[in-house]
């Protein structure tokens, strides 16, 4: 079997020796290929899913490489010609290796197809490209980004008209088209720098930026109310794209004293600071808490590379810098929000909060306090702007009051359909100066809610399992955890949600959740971006000792089935 398979993979390996001549980077990685490499490089083509394409830069049919970028971007333009009279799309990137490539690689593919490219002339949050497909009424975007996954990643996100990620069913459909094409010879292409002198793509304009900043500043739950806006702040892009807009954004409102951390300030693929460009880690904060500490700063916030996930740190009463998880920060954001809107009579008739089935389900308390409905759907931001744009088939958009996601994605209106890094920190902020007016700590406010509503603590692990013998393993452990397991640790499972069976309306996914006694559970999944089967513990306790020591014992014995 192993034999057949790196037989398949040299005859195709050969082939993109005699035909991949445009690109110099990928003729030097294939001259230097061993079996193994070639192996892992062309086993599998890359898979169109909801969240597009993401792999590792490189040469082969499993890597993002400007023809897997192009076949991709001719297979959408093949549904967009067929689905929409006279298709348009707009094209944004971040500051990754190649992405400015890739963007014009995509935009020369669909000017070739008849199609009109709107593109960011610089590069810009992903939130920009959901803002300007609605602006713009284009067919539908694309973006090139790797998110929060390490410099060797890049990727293509897929937007519909609507603005929102597309889900599954659409994501099958412009699979279908790609899986028609070959890669060598059924792509069109055009030149991007002819066609930019020709105008059939066009750079977006200032003012459409300038709109979508408005939008966020808009978001503002003060109404009146006035806060200490000279909190001192330190913030990292983490070499990404939040640097202009999110500073923008807080001068604009009147927080002007803000410290960027040099080091990830400008844009860089190669994030040499932070290897793993992810808020949600401390490796990636602890540069800018030692610049925190430095300044004294009162609260230290940092974005992804497409500007889409926020990370803080808050000094704790022993004067030392603490991170914040997404659920907290969730958590309190909500609160603050629904405080606000009620005290000051914004409450729409009938509120919506949507959230993730890994997030945690406290939220939902806190939702209900208010007076929220909340409504639970699958892992990742698309399935929330899907619901928002139900509500607005509904006549109901004024409805939804915030949506999140554990993983520090968070949206508190429906200017875009996607999580919004520059919106959450401008709302952090506002939220931070707030309670700190008021002489409350951030942590403090989180305690407040721990004694309201009951301590909980949710954790997530990563398992990363790479190449073809990865995913085969990965396969086989979820096999084995809808086997016939009894118990975690020594909490009995009292129900297993397949949401493979397509649970609670939700579309098919494989995704497992164990709901255990004592009010806690455990959720496992494969990740839809990463070779990485994920692990989330929710644990309900007295107290933080409590939890973390049963939060330990079940990691333990989830870890056996693991191995």
């Amino acid at each position: 079997m192993k034999k057949q398979k790196l037989d398949i993979a040299k005859m195709e390996y050969f082939r993109w020796m005699e035909n991949a001549i445009t690109d110099a980077d990928i003729i030097t990685e294939l001259k230097v290929m061993n079996d193994e490499k070639i192996e892992d490089a062309f086993y599998r083509n890359l898979e169109f899913g909801t969240g597009g394409l993401r792999g590792v830069i490189g040469a082969g049919t499993n890597r993002m490489n400007i023809y897997t970028v192009a076949k991709a971007s001719q297979g959408l333009a093949n549904h967009l010609k067929k689905s929409v009279e006279k298709p348009s799309i707009v094209i944004g990137y971040d500051s990754r290796i190649k992405s400015d490539v890739f963007a014009k690689v995509a935009a020369g593919v669909f000017v070739a197809n008849g199609i009109k490219v709107n593109i960011w002339p610089v590069l810009m949050p992903v939130s920009t490209v959901s803002y300007a497909i609605r602006y713009l009424h284009a067919s539908a975007g694309v973006m090139i980004t790797a998110s929060h996954n390490p410099s060797k990643y890049n990727g293509y996100k897929v937007y519909g008209s609507d603005g929102c990620q597309i889900t599954t069913e659409a994501a099958k459909v412009i699979f279908s088209e790609i899986k028609k094409l070959d890669i060598f010879k059924d792509v069109k292409n055009s030149d991007f720098e002819t066609e930019i002198a020709n105008g059939n793509i066009q750079y977006i304009s200032e003012e459409v930026y300038t709109t979508f900043i408005k939008e966020v500043k808009n978001q503002s739950l003060l109404y009146g109310d006035k806060v200490d806006k000279s909190v001192a702040i330190v913030y990292s892009p983490l070499n990404g794209t939040g640097l202009k807009p999110v500073i923008r954004v807080l001068n604009e409102m009147g927080y002007s004293n803000i410290t960027i951390v040099k080091e990830q300030e400008q844009p860089d693929g190669n994030f040499p600071t932070c290897p793993y460009p992810n808020p949600e880690i401390k490796e990636a904060m602890e540069l800018g808490i030692e610049y925190a500490k430095e300044c004294d700063a009162d609260l230290f916030l940092a974005t992804d590379p497409d500007c889409d996930r926020v990370g803080i740190a808050v000094k704790n009463r022993d004067e030392k810098y603490e991170l914040l998880t997404g659920n907290q920060i969730g958590m309190l954001l909500l609160d603050y929000i629904c405080g606000q809107r009620q005290k000051h009579g914004k409450m729409p008739g009938d509120p919506v909060m949507v959230k993730t089935i890994v997030t945690m389900d406290m939220a939902e308390q806190i939702a209900s306090h208010y007076g929220l409905q909340t409504i639970n759907v699958l892992t990742g931001f698309k399935f929330i702007g899907e619901q928002i744009g139900y509500l607005e088939q509904q006549g109901k958009v004024s409805s939804f009051v915030f949506g999140f996601e554990e993983s520090h994605g968070y949206l508190t209106s429906t200017y875009i359909r996607d999580k919004d890094g520059v919106g959450a920190a401008y709302m952090i902020c506002e939220m931070f100066s707030f309670y700190k007016t008021k002489g409350v700590s951030l942590l403090e406010k989180l305690e407040e809610l721990y004694r309201t509503y009951g301590y909980c603590m949710n954790t997530l692990h990563s398992y990363e399992f790479d190449g073809s013998a990865g995913l085969t393993k990965m396969q086989s452990i979820m096999k084995v955890f809808r086997g016939d397991i009894k118990k975690f640790g020594n909490k009995k499972i009292i129900n297993l949600l397949d949401y493979e069976l397509g649970l609670d309306d939700l579309p098919k996914s494989n995704v497992l959740k164990f709901l255990l006694e004592d009010n806690c559970s455990i959720v496992v999944r494969p990740s839809g971006t990463e070779p990485k089967i994920k692990v989330y513990i929710s644990v309900s306790a007295e107290n933080k000792r409590i939890a973390e020591s049963v939060e330990t014992e079940l990691l333990k014995s989830v870890e056996e089935y693991l191995k």
